[in-house]
């Protein structure tokens, strides 16, 4: 399993992530990922937040990297900057534009492209992870074009994926059957997403075209004003369907924390993946 973690901008936040990294530390992930804001915007604070995990943490650390907004100078000099601390994971996005962004979209214009450059740069030095989208993307013209696109970024380097979170296990069963129909067998990791806030999930799902069953979202919305029965549906929920993906063969669980850490850590504990997990 993977954890997901966002930059800290304040020194509180700063010292919170060390607080649940340490906490999820217990489940000995294979890495702690950090993203990389729209447009580059929090490209200081993943530099830091990874060396920090990488130096502290006894854990193996992966910064996001995007296309929007980067110079091939840019991505060239972090790549140097992370090989000499010993950083060997990369998660290679196109990215999103900031809202109202009237910048220059940068020297790469697709994932697929920044990948490449990767490896022309640094050989096999990093473990790439790309973005998979079992619901498709959001932008995507047909499915046909989604899975095309991703089979680009395998083609072009890419050593594992790691999907957008979705509530349907039956999308990212189905998703595989089409990737291995074309021959890409690289790793596919499902995304989970825990539910705790059903109006930051319902935002969140709305900008990046995962879809909530309309049975889920009737259910979360009737227990909008109540956070403890609303955050035990979504145990079940997410439980089930980490059984279902574990018992359907999928090579492992990445956990967008939302830098919390109980309801992962409690998910884990239900799923008897980690005896240390209490």
């Amino acid at each position: 399993m993977s954890c997901e973690f966002f930059p800290p901008r304040t020194e509180k936040g700063v010292e919170k992530l060390r607080e649940i990294r340490q906490q999820l530390q217990v489940l000995q992930p294979a890495f702690f990922s950090v993203t990389f804001g729209a447009g580059g915007s929090t490209q200081e604070q993943t530099f830091e937040t990874v060396i920090d995990i990488q130096q502290y943490s006894g854990c193996e650390a992966a910064p996001h990297l995007s296309c929007i907004g980067s110079t091939q100078e840019q991505v060239r000099q972090l790549l140097q900057d992370y090989q000499a601390h010993h950083i060997r994971r990369i998660v290679a996005l196109r990215g999103d534009r900031p809202s109202g962004w009237a910048g220059p979209l940068g020297e790469f214009g697709y994932a697929n492209e920044l990948v490449a450059f990767i490896r022309a740069e640094t050989g096999s030095h990093f473990h790439i992870e790309v973005a998979a989208y079992p619901e498709f993307h959001p932008q995507a013209r047909s499915a046909r074009a989604d899975l095309n696109y991703f089979n680009q970024k395998v083609q072009a380097g890419a050593d594992s994926a790691i999907t957008q979170y979705f509530y349907n296990a039956e999308a990212y069963f189905r998703f595989i059957e089409s990737c291995h129909a074309i021959g890409i067998d690289i790793p596919i990791v499902p995304g989970i997403m825990p539910i705790s806030n059903y109006e930051q999930l319902a935002r969140f799902s709305e900008t990046c075209g995962a879809e909530i069953p309309k049975w889920l979202r009737w259910r979360l919305q009737e227990l909008i004003d109540d956070k403890a029965s609303l955050q035990a549906l979504g145990l079940d929920v997410v439980t089930r369907l980490c059984e279902r993906l574990i018992a359907g063969g999928a090579p492992g669980l990445h956990f967008y924390t939302l830098n919390q850490a109980e309801l992962t850590l409690t998910i884990a504990k239900r799923l008897n993946l980690f005896t240390s997990a209490t």
